[in-house]
């Protein structure tokens, strides 16, 4: 009798040779959040990555000690990755501006709301935040974005809804301080070529 596999743990424990196919369940993973982060005072808010998290105040945490424990940081902006609208892409010698097309009119009983608006400069950078519209929806917030933006040239748009953001208190910026005992994380901490010198300075003397 042939052996359904050549894998004794296969026979063993009767599982089948035959790949299965296993639906995914829902729930099984965590939503991504795209993180934005401001590393000096009135420097732009900059993307810096994004981070999966079962909430916002875990996607939160999450963001401080992956973006901000190493790096100088004065605040983060968060925003899951299903609010972000994003415009189509164009070469680097093209703006989005240039190709945009009319929203449609129409608003119903959409309230106006404040929309951000970060641009791509150029492809293989990141998106930095160029300010703030109102608008009736995201589409009609590109169009203000035209009016107010068009001068900076960029190859791609993303549009966030204001209300959608969360953004850390720039009241509460010594959450953003390290601790003098965590030095030790930082390279310049162990002074490596004040130790070089040293050691070249005690070689030599006993030559």
């Amino acid at each position: 009798m042939l052996s359904a596999s050549c894998d004794p743990r296969i026979n063993r424990l009767a599982i089948s040779a035959e790949p299965v196919e296993e639906i995914k369940k829902p729930l099984d993973q965590f939503e991504t959040y795209e993180v934005f982060q401001q590393k000096k005072p009135n420097m732009p808010y900059g993307y810096v990555g994004p981070v999966h998290a079962p909430n916002l105040e875990m996607a939160f945490v999450f963001a401080k000690e992956q973006y901000s424990r190493r790096a100088t940081c004065k605040g983060l902006w968060l925003a899951a990755t299903n609010t972000i609208h994003v415009s189509f892409y164009t070469d680097d010698n093209q703006s989005v501006y240039d190709l945009l097309r009319p929203a449609a009119g129409e608003t119903g009983n959409t309230p106006l709301e404040a929309y951000e608006i970060f641009h791509l400069k150029k492809r293989g950078k990141a998106h930095n935040h160029v300010g703030t519209v109102q608008a009736y929806s995201p589409e009609e917030a590109l169009q203000a974005a035209k009016e107010n933006f068009a001068q900076e040239p960029c190859v791609n748009i993303w549009v966030v809804r204001t209300a959608d953001l969360y953004r850390t208190d720039p009241a509460n910026e010594d959450i953003w301080l390290n601790t003098s005992e965590k030095k030790y994380r930082e390279a310049a901490a162990y002074k490596v070529m004040e130790k070089i010198n040293q050691f070249k300075q005690l070689h030599a003397s006993n030559r």
